[in-house]
């Protein structure tokens, strides 16, 4: 900016018009010259030559005539520019603000009168540039640099600073504030270098209004902060974006640290007190108020009484608005000297913060009153809205059991007692039970002459469930106990029948008539050994070998076979490996068993062809808990889920299919022991199956095992051992190894204890045939007397488990005190960890599942006598 120069006036105009329309005045002049010229040639044409008169008229005749159009018009043109010109600059000099125009040097070209009364200039001679005026004080001196900065940059810009006195020479004392804008001014026709308008205004006036509306503020809000009551204010969703200094110090609430709409209604409001809040409700586009009894929760967790009036909006589609409540708290004195008011609301804080819903109802089951708890868990049926419209109590059960409730409300009516409770269900969720107990009234209050009947309702919802699930336990170990009875006897049945037919076939010919008959009858034999089998895992009684696995490995490993059984079908297997899988411990071909038998059911189920998909996944307690079956800990599993895109199970079967014999097949297609199997040695395997399916759709069986963690290694005897499995401290050798040996003859005196007649006679006769001296008895305490008898002279005792007078695990205790080296081998059809954790942790034996051929048998005793 340069320094100030002079100029003719306050009136200057925007832009200098002046020397255009002089030209205008010339243009006229000279073409009435020219049009004259030609007039004068025409008078004395006599004098001068034709040609050349005639000549030079033409030339001054046309020249005249362009020049005088030319001239009017320039007169159209010039006319409104100068009509325009006034205009601005009478709305220029008419503007309050102080407005100056100056080129890019700083040089001023045009300054209204505003700009000279502001700054104290009585005539043009005086108009100072702002860098004069404003350069004195260093506020507006670096406001003004800020300016000039930004226009060069082409940036328009404005700034409010404040000075001691006002600007301009001889300025009045006393604080002034102003406020300077700056922009470009670009020329219409796009040449030449754009022009800078600068305004400056005193907003002194302005600021000391906006001070007085602050300082005003800030007393109002002084005011409500410290006013003798509570408030607080709250959005659309229950965010609390204001609350006084009252409540803060009442809930002992920093305020310093609240932010707006980090607080929720809830985190105010204990108990139920936040279903009284949420079931005030307006009528769309309305407001509505209410006043609530309810207890607030300070930060230390104690419990504030207090009476709120409750104000809330609608919007006009019906989606709740914002609310404004004022909260009202009484001390002791207070209480005491109202002492009637004091114990209704004491009343009414211990009525809406029962965790039983109640209402009270008239003869004809109309909801007279309600507490909180009693909005909350019906919010979805009826509203506060719908109790004020006279909303009658059978509205919140479903239709079946209204009857029921009208007559337990008819005997209220007749003030009976001990009415027995009903069971219902809502008519909007059927997945929720509540019970209602209906009490008599007996004494009716002035306050409610008409109240009839007391209704008491819990949800009993996880009770049902609790109930229905212990009940299908019971029913499960019911059946699985029945089965594993029968699998027992029947494992007898089948040792004396496959004993027999190995015996016969030892004295066959395959030439011989008989032996096709033979080999079918073994081979119907190993048939029902394997359906005993599968009963056995359903009761969870049969053998277990649990190893460590890496279900990784084992899903790998059996993708090949499940191919296989999904080939020539539209099935499509997909196999989703989940990452580090954790380890599990489990029978390998048992579990093996469990998924060949699940991939199976899932290819059947897709008669038109799907997608069977195999996923394994770890999940950590969160997760398992987020599952929310309530039978399952909330520990690490490992999951495995088979699911299929097929037909689905009906929601009426799903409680059935694990149990035994229950298929949806064809006959002769399924024998109804295949999930009943899966399901035994998921439990047995400390895991757990929960199917989901939907009809047409497909089904889920998610398998949850539970994550091994391996124990430091300690070293035994038994690790010296061909392979020990412990179970309940014992350990057990197992007998069938894949590495048999060649020569199953010998010489050894064997005792053989077994209380089924069929299987000791059979199982001495096949001994006997292999070389070994065989003694038999039918209990352990024949057995006992025969070693007596005997001296000790025994090599080994082959013995069943559960026998009369005395039981395996028994004589093998009483036969171990006197013969602590006595080699012993246990049979059996339950599994061995059924019976060795009740013998001492030193005791060894070996193990023969039932049923068993000859070879097995065989095989047993000598390889215990070998070790």
């Amino acid at each position: 900016m340069t320094k100030s120069r002079q100029v003719d006036d306050y009136n200057a105009p925007l832009v200098d018009r002046g020397g255009r329309s002089g030209t205008a005045l010339r243009i006229i002049l000279l073409a009435i010259v020219l049009i004259a010229a030609a007039a004068a040639f025409v008078l004395f044409k006599d004098s001068l030559g034709n040609e050349l008169v005639l000549g030079g008229l033409g030339v001054l005749a046309m020249v005249g005539i362009f020049f005088l159009v030319s001239s009017v018009i320039g007169f159209i043109e010039v006319m409104p520019q100068r009509q325009s010109d006034g205009l601005a600059r009478a709305f220029l000099n008419s503007h309050p603000d102080g407005t100056l125009i100056t080129d890019e040097k700083g040089r001023i070209v045009y300054a209204n009168a505003a700009y000279g009364a502001l700054t104290g200039a009585r005539k043009a001679t005086e108009v100072q540039t702002l860098e004069t005026l404003l350069s004195r004080h260093r506020e507006s001196n670096e406001a003004l640099y800020r300016l000039v900065n930004g226009l060069r940059e082409g940036r328009e810009g404005r700034e409010e600073f404040r000075l001691l006195r006002a600007v301009g020479p001889g300025g009045s004392a006393g604080a002034h504030w102003y406020r300077l804008k700056a922009r470009l001014l670009k020329p219409e026709d796009g040449d030449g270098k754009p022009l800078q308008i600068w305004q400056i205004t005193d907003i002194t006036t302005e600021r000391e209004d906006q001070e007085r509306f602050f300082k005003e503020l800030q007393n109002a809000i002084d005011y409500l902060d410290h006013a003798p009551a509570g408030f607080f204010s709250a959005g659309r969703k229950g965010e609390i974006f204001y609350l006084n200094a009252t409540l803060a110090e009442w809930l002992g609430l920093d305020l310093t640290k609240f932010m707006p709409g980090s607080m929720n209604i809830g985190d105010l409001v204990a108990g139920e007190g936040l279903a009284l809040i949420q079931s005030v409700q307006a009528e769309p586009g309305l407001k509505k108020t209410v006043t609530l009894d309810l207890d607030l929760r300070k930060s230390n967790g104690q419990s504030l009484p207090v009476q709120i009036i409750h104000r809330v909006t609608s919007m006009r589609d019906g989606a709740p608005g914002e609310s404004r409540t004022i909260v009202l708290t009484r001390d002791a004195g207070q209480e005491n000297e109202q002492s009637a008011s004091a114990a209704a609301m004491r009343f009414t804080r211990f009525f809406n913060n029962t965790p039983m819903a109640i209402a009270s109802v008239d003869g004809r089951g109309k909801i007279l009153r309600t507490n909180a708890p009693f909005l909350k868990l019906f919010s979805n049926i009826v509203s506060r809205d719908d109790l004020e419209r006279g909303a009658l109590l059978e509205t919140i059960v479903q239709e079946s059991d209204r009857p029921q409730i009208a007559a337990a409300l008819a005997a209220a009516k007749d003030r009976q007692g001990d009415i027995a409770p009903i069971d219902s269900r809502t008519p909007t969720d059927e997945a929720r039970f509540f019970r209602f107990y209906v009490n008599a009234v007996i004494d009716q209050s002035d306050e409610a002459p008409e109240e009839a009947a007391i209704v008491y309702a819990v949800e009993v919802t996880e009770q049902k469930a609790l109930e229905a699930q212990m009940a299908q336990t019971q029913k499960m170990n019911a059946v699985g106990t029945l089965a594993g009875g029968i699998a027992h006897d029947f494992n007898n049945v089948l040792t004396a029948i496959l004993l027999s037919s190995d015996h016969l076939l030892l004295q066959a010919r395959p030439s011989d008539a008989s032996f096709a008959d033979l080999i079918e009858i073994k081979r119907n034999a190993n048939r029902a050994a394997v359906l005993v089998r599968q009963l056995l895992a359903f009761s969870r009684k049969q053998t277990m070998r649990p190893t460590v696995l890496n279900l990784t490995d084992v899903v790998g490993d059996l993708r090949m076979l499940v191919d296989r059984l999904i080939s020539g079908t539209n099935v499509k297997l997909d196999v989703e490996y989940g990452r580090d899988l954790w380890p599990v411990k489990t029978d390998l071909s048992q579990f093996e068993q469990v998924l060949i038998n699940l991939c199976v059911n899932a290819r059947d189920a897709m008669p038109q062809g799907g997608t069977l998909t195999l996923r394994t996944r770890n999940l950590p307690a969160a997760e398992v808990a987020a599952f929310n079956y309530s039978y399952m800990p909330h520990e690490d599993m490992v999951l495995v889920e088979v699911t299929d895109t097929g037909t689905g199970i009906a929601p009426e079967i799903m409680d059935k299919i694990f149990e035994p014999f229950f298929t949806t097949k064809e006959v002769g297609k399924g024998t109804g022991l295949g999930l009943a199997m899966v399901y035994g040695i998921v439990k047995q395997s400390g895991g757990y199956i929960q199917p989901e399916s939907e009809v047409g759709k497909g089904t889920t069986f998610r398998i949850f095992l539970p994550r091994h963690i391996a124990e430091p290694a300690v070293a035994t005897e038994a690790e010296a051992s061909d392979q020990a499995v412990a179970s309940g401290g014992a350990n057990v050798v197992e007998l069938v190894q894949p590495k048999q040996p060649e020569d199953l003859t010998g010489s050894a005196v064997i005792l053989l204890v077994e209380d089924e007649e069929a299987v000791r006679r059979g199982g001495k006769r096949m001994l006997e045939t292999r070389g070994y001296t065989v003694y038999e008895a039918g209990s352990g305490v024949e057995a006992l007397d025969i070693m007596d008898e005997l001296e000790g002279k025994v090599d080994i005792v082959v013995s069943d488990v559960v026998m009369p007078e005395m039981d395996g695990p028994s004589l093998l205790r009483e036969l171990r005190k006197k013969y602590p080296d006595l080699k012993f081998i246990f049979v059996s059809g339950y599994a061995e960890d059924a019976f060795a954790r009740n013998l001492p942790p030193e005791a060894k034996f070996g193990f023969l599942p039932k049923p068993f051929s000859l070879k097995q048998l065989a095989v047993a005793v000598k390889e215990t006598l070998d070790s």
